[in-house]
């Protein structure tokens, strides 16, 4: 594990260190082409900050960062311009039609970053029993699962700004995570 984990923790580090040395820019840009595109987020500012955010929550369960998929990630926006007009916290699948993972999120006004839709997915942790391998009763914890599911290798995500000015973020993941019967990691 010496290589690949020295590896996986150098693209975490500049991952990060892009992020937060690029974030007041990479702000400015993602504002600019939400306000003139009027569409969802497909920069590389949201996709660097969607990646660090996932790799840091998955090294700490000593996983491998997850990979950027253009295909996921051009199904994520295309869902993210259906809800712009309503922005509702659906998925894009039926329930029980899940090929996909997919995490969804919501946020009242238009600050929220996608490391802060991770972050809120990441606290699901507190309702987890790996033990028992379930959610506290009454909680969720299938975001935190879906993040740290160990067989997951490629996410792609967006952002949009609805039209009421609220934000709505989407993560596809593949292979889909939350196997019944199968722990995380």
């Amino acid at each position: 594990m010496g290589k690949p984990h020295f590896l996986s923790l150098l693209l975490l580090f500049i991952l990060c260190t892009i992020e937060y040395s690029q974030q007041s820019l990479d702000d400015k840009i993602s504002n600019y082409l939400n306000d003139k595109t009027k569409g969802a987020s497909h920069d590389l500012a949201d996709k660097s900050k969607f990646l660090a955010a996932h790799g840091l929550a998955r090294a700490k369960k000593g996983l491998m960062p997850l990979m950027w998929d253009s295909k996921l990630a051009k199904y994520a926006q295309d869902w993210a311009l259906k809800r712009k007009s309503d922005c509702e916290l659906e998925h894009s699948f039926q329930d029980g039609q899940f090929t996909l993972g997919e995490n969804i999120f919501k946020g009242s006004g238009s600050d929220w970053t996608p490391k802060d839709a991770v972050k809120i997915w990441m606290e699901e942790e507190n309702n987890y029993s790996y033990d028992s391998n379930s959610c506290a009763d009454g909680k969720m914890c299938g975001h935190y699962t879906q993040i740290v599911w160990r067989n997951t290798k490629k996410v792609g995500c967006a952002r949009v700004i609805c039209d009421n000015k609220d934000t709505f973020m989407i993560c596809n993941y593949d292979p889909v995570g939350n196997v019944f019967g199968e722990k995380p990691y």
